[in-house]
């Protein structure tokens, strides 16, 4: 029906037709012809080219003893070799063949067809300080005769970009025969060899080899490079495989059984918003430094599923992205804005979970103290923190969670029903066991409660606590200005202890000095406080007969007798002040004396902070306050005051010294006002 209604085509179009589609094959011929013809041309000036720039930026020499086109699209280059100036050989191919996708050529798209690689080798090494890998860190020198124009970066289109140019370069075939990778310095030297390695329609499998045989991995998985999807799994042949140079150079340890990752998308979601979806999952993680743990860390198994949002001004978790462990997941809210303010945000509700199963999913190792543990119980969580990087005064922390039917059946190794009874507790110097002593009634050093004066204990808890009595173990607002204060000195200035985390911490955790041990600590103290099987009255109780006051001096009652020759009960309003501010520098107790065993000028500060908190506290109702509250009362007992100076001038004065204590009563005037923040926050006037 159709040919009834197209115009006939006479004999003589028709001659014209096929005269046209003749000439244009000969012109299309003509233009491939001296393509062709001048391909080596092209070839050569751009090896020439590459080798230049590669001589006079980065100071490296480029051999290549024969390059040549095989067939339409593919070059082959024979015996490559990269040699840094003054350093030692960093790589040789034998043979390297690699051809072009034409059809995406002519959409001007460079697209990787094939790729064969020989014989091939890349052998980093470092003698001292010299590396002949260091061209790659090396800074290009700016010309600063030209004025770059500022231009505003959409982030969104610039990760879009770099994934295509990754997955451009992903072959369709590929076959590796014969190629290693080694590191080489004073006291390490480690191979990886791969022995085959192919990619057939996607599909690869392959296996390396650590040192020949000393550990093998299988690589196995699928990829695509137009789709822009990449899925491998890593297994390890043998148990206990550990990955190479990480313990020889950062000593870190790191085996697994499987690792998984898949990459199964990447849209551009609109102009502005990338989304890259996937996921990861590990078997039998193994991961062991000192600053983790003191043993093996293991993550029996996990999975991650979700992706990440890529905008021109913010990264971010997609919004069903969860972590499962075990038997338990979670959901984070993940979000960092580039601009106009750099501000992240992290925020975490759940639905009520088994709070065993929490406990199950921690890392084996990692929470020494917490393994064996056995909950029982529901438990709902909600976080929600946001804080602005360049101005983190005003950050948002809100942490609130619904325990009410949490129960500890069993402790684990950290026994906080212990804290009951009579205990040992052992003194460490940072590392270093001091001594033991009992914390009871067999002790006759040990002090109830009720024996220790009324003004040592409010002094104590308002420069420790103030709120000690009244929250669950951690107090909102000092977590706030500890976050605060940490992010504006770039580095863990401050810390946000209540007396409960400082008893965690010298009962349970006096040894460990891992970068987990915040964490462990918080929830140590979260289940003693939430399990309420310890009044706070012991907790404080037991605090005040174990810290540290001195060089060697532990507990109230050694430290009343220590510095005033005193039973703790008689304790008056200057000595607990004077006690209470050497907790935090315990060990700079004496410093504080003048030679006549009073207390120096610069002390005095700190008296005139705490009487105005425990004022505003009305913690001093029933109490006869004398000036300066009881500065000019504190008397060093005689046994430990130091010599007198035989000649007091400006030539023998000791500077340094003024210098060490203004630094100390800075760093305690810091403190004290942040604290006197707090209170105005909590009880304005």
């Amino acid at each position: 029906m159709l040919k009834k209604y197209l115009p006939k085509i006479t004999t003589n179009q028709k001659k014209w037709i096929g005269i046209s589609v003749v000439a244009l094959l000969v012109v299309v011929g003509v233009v491939v012809a001296i393509g062709l013809s001048k391909r080596d041309v092209y070839l050569r000036e751009a090896v020439s080219k590459v080798q230049y720039k590669l001589k006079n930026v980065y100071k490296v020499d480029l051999q290549i003893q024969k390059y040549q086109f095989d067939g339409l699209n593919t070059v082959v280059l024979e015996n490559v070799v990269v040699v840094p100036e003054d350093r030692d050989t960093l790589s040789t191919i034998q043979k390297l063949s690699v051809s072009i996708r034409l059809f995406p050529l002519l959409f001007s798209n460079v697209k990787i067809g094939d790729f064969h690689l020989y014989d091939g080798k890349v052998a980093f090494v470092k003698k001292d300080s010299v590396s002949n890998y260091d061209f790659l860190f090396r800074k290009k020198e700016r010309d600063t005769t030209v004025i770059e124009e500022p231009t505003e970066r959409n982030f969104a289109e610039f990760v879009e970009k770099i994934a295509k140019q990754v997955f451009s370069k992903v072959p369709n075939d590929m076959q590796i025969v014969n190629f290693e990778v080694s590191y080489q310095d004073e006291n390490t030297l480690q191979k990886i060899r791969i022995p085959e390695a192919a990619i057939d329609g996607g599909d690869f499998e392959t296996s390396m080899f650590l040192n020949e045989h000393d550990a093998e991995w299988i690589l196995k998985g699928h990829v695509d490079g137009d789709a822009q999807q990449l899925k491998v799994a890593i297994s390890a042949k043998d148990k206990n495989t550990e990955v190479p140079f990480l313990k020889s150079k950062y000593g870190l340890k790191v085996s697994f059984d499987k690792l998984v990752f898949d990459l199964n998308r990447i849209k551009k979601e609109s102009k502005n918003l990338l989304l890259i979806e996937g996921g990861w999952e590990y078997e039998n993680l193994v991961v062991n430094h000192h600053r983790l743990s003191d043993q093996d860390i293991v993550l029996p198994h996990g999975i991650a599923e979700g992706g990440i949002q890529v905008a021109n001004d913010y990264i971010a978790l997609s919004e069903h992205t969860h972590l499962t462990v075990e038997n338990f997941t979670a959901s984070p809210v993940l979000k960092y804005t580039l601009k106009p303010k750099r501000k992240l945000e992290l925020a975490i509700h759940t639905d009520r979970f088994k709070v065993q199963n929490f406990f199950d999913a921690l890392p084996q190792g990692l929470f020494e103290s917490l393994e064996g543990i056995e909950i029982e119980g529901n438990v709902k969580y909600d976080l929600d923190f946001s804080v602005l990087l360049d101005d983190p005064e005003n950050l948002i922390f809100k942490s609130s969670i619904d325990d009410k039917d949490l129960k500890v059946l069993k402790w684990g190794k950290a026994d906080v029903n212990s804290l009951n009874s009579s205990f040992v507790y052992e003194a460490y110097d940072d590392t270093t066991m001091l001594r033991t002593f009992v914390v009871g009634a067999e002790n006759p050093k040990f002090v109830s409660l009720n024996n220790i004066s009324n003004i040592l204990k409010t002094t104590v808890r308002n420069t420790e606590d103030p709120f000690f009595y009244k929250h669950n173990g951690f107090e909102e607002e000092a977590f706030k200005l500890s976050i605060a204060t940490n992010i504006k000195e770039k580095k863990f200035k401050r810390g946000a202890s209540t007396i409960s985390m400082q008893l965690v911490k010298n009962v349970f955790l006096n040894r460990k000095k891992t970068m987990n041990r915040k964490l462990e600590e918080i929830l140590l103290v979260w289940l003693m406080e939430s399990s309420g099987q310890v009044s706070k009255d012991r907790l404080f109780e037991v605090y005040l007969n174990v810290i540290e006051w001195g060089k060697n001096v532990y507990g109230i009652s050694e430290a009343a007798n220590y510095y005033f020759l005193k039973q703790p009960s008689d304790l008056n309003i200057g000595e607990s002040l004077f006690l209470s501010s050497i907790i935090p520098r315990p060990k700079t107790g004496l410093n504080s004396f003048d030679y006549t065993g009073h207390l120096k000028p610069w002390v005095q500060r700190h008296f005139n902070t705490y009487g105005y908190i425990m004022n505003k506290m009305g913690e001093l109702k029933n109490i006869s306050v004398p000036d300066n509250y009881g500065f000019y009362d504190v008397v060093l007992q005689p046994q430990l005051r130091r010599a007198a100076p035989a000649i007091r001038d400006t030539a023998t004065f000791d500077f340094d010294v003024i210098d060490e204590h203004e630094q100390i009563m800075r760093d305690m005037e810091m403190e004290e006002k942040a604290k006197k923040s707090i209170l105005d926050k909590l009880f304005p006037l």
